[in-house]
């Protein structure tokens, strides 16, 4: 049976979002509870960009070390041949990337402003796709940009010519969020029908209904005998209206009316570390929890009206679809109302070691904790916020990649 997967973009699409934006600290913290989570790839960032390559290549070496590990790291580059020679030249040790270029009548006449065809377009993608195998890359992906908005054929013949050259999947890109569940799941089905090719879907949320189309595109890719591929991003966090949220998801995978018996929620997920990524995720970017946020915000299992809270003290499922423990919700957050010590970028050596004693750290001399002191400094005027208990933790275990991460050289 063919199978759906996550590809969560939170660190690639959502920090492009206008106003807002991650450290790469915190990018690499992402990544970390994303690995948790069982997510099965990252689209990391861009690795042709020079202001990223440190972050990047210390994140690979973090896979290499096991601890970004089962998890994917791909890369996000445009499909022309010198996007992807920069990108393995700057992080050479990349080995997933997801080449884009757009498709549509309407980009090629307003974007491109005539300067590519349709023919141009596939010779483009596929060049860059042959360049990626040939310096390394183990899987590439192959994007259409305003995949929504392309005529069907032309669709078709892009994603065979993209399955000729080597590409593993085709990105189907609802970039404006124009379609509507029925008629994706029409399109994605004829897709893997005629591409034979594993479709991954990436949805916007300009009408509201990015989760619904997401999830009703995958079902079309794997009753067209195709693995589906889902992009999500932590809280929906994304350009405009957002990104198809990772948690609204994998809870319509398993409890839609329509779905539920079908088996499609990965089984490396782990719903439990919802509730901590996104409270992250909402502290990183500075962006509150809805009220109303599927089962994270406040109210998601609050009630008030007497009917209501009646039949949820009887039994749960009277008003709750799915548990809160199910989510990791439901431990009591402890805050602090006395003394408080924290850490920052003015920190002494007598404060750094109460705090990192509450988190049971221990360093084996004065010159070890001295040195920890100092990245920790540095952490601070990196995010710009007082540091969390991951990240505390993270420049304690790996100091030299949090070095590497928070190393950013101008030309």
């Amino acid at each position: 049976m063919p199978k759906v997967y996550i590809i969560d973009v939170t660190n690639r699409d959502g920090v492009q979002t206008s106003r807002i934006g991650l450290a790469k600290l915190e990018k690499t913290i992402i990544n970390m509870y994303l690995n948790e989570m069982g997510i099965y790839q990252s689209e990391f960032g861009f690795p042709f960009t020079k202001h990223e390559t440190n972050y990047l290549n210390a994140n690979l070496e973090l896979a290499a070390l096991g601890a970004l590990s089962p998890i994917k790291l791909e890369g996000w580059a445009r499909a022309i041949k010198k996007d992807v020679e920069l990108s393995f030249k700057l992080v050479p040790k990349i080995k997933h990337l997801n080449l884009s270029i757009s498709t549509s009548n309407i980009m090629l006449e307003n974007k491109f402003m005539g300067k590519m065809s349709e023919d141009t377009i596939i010779s483009s993608m596929a060049e860059a796709v042959d360049t990626a195998y040939k310096l390394g890359a183990e899987t590439v992906g192959v994007n259409a940009e305003d995949a929504s908005r392309t005529e069907l054929d032309y669709l078709i013949k892009y994603g065979k010519a993209a399955k000729e050259h080597g590409a593993k999947r085709l990105r189907y890109c609802d970039t404006l969020g124009a379609d509507d569940p029925l008629t994706i799941y029409d399109r994605i089905k004829t897709l893997a029908q005629e591409i034979k090719l594993p479709i991954e879907l990436h949805c916007h949320n300009d009408l509201g209904m990015a989760v619904a189309v997401s999830v009703m595109g995958a079902k079309g890719a794997i009753d067209g005998g195709q693995d589906a591929y889902i992009n999500t991003t932590v809280n929906a966090v994304g350009e405009r209206a957002g990104n198809a949220d990772l948690l609204s998801c994998l809870l319509a995978l398993k409890y839609s009316s329509g779905l539920r018996d079908k088996n499609l929620l990965p089984e490396t997920i782990k719903l439990n570390k919802a509730w901590q990524i996104a409270n992250y995720a909402s502290y990183a970017f500075r962006i509150p929890i809805a009220v109303n946020q599927v089962g994270v915000g406040a109210n998601a299992f609050a009630h008030e009206s007497g009917i209501h809270a009646d039949g949820a003290l009887k039994d749960r499922r009277n008003y709750e679809l799915y548990d809160y423990e199910e989510l990791g919700r439901g431990e009591p957050e402890l805050v602090e109302t006395g003394r408080l010590i924290t850490v920052g970028e003015y920190s002494g050596i007598k404060g750094f070691r109460n705090v990192y004693g509450k988190l049971e750290v221990e360093f084996k001399d004065d010159k070890e904790a001295e040195r920890v002191l100092e990245l920790t400094r540095y952490a601070n005027v990196h995010t710009q916020k007082p540091l969390t208990k991951a990240e505390l933790l993270f420049c304690a275990k790996y100091p030299e990649q949090a070095r590497k991460i928070m190393t950013v050289t101008p030309e």
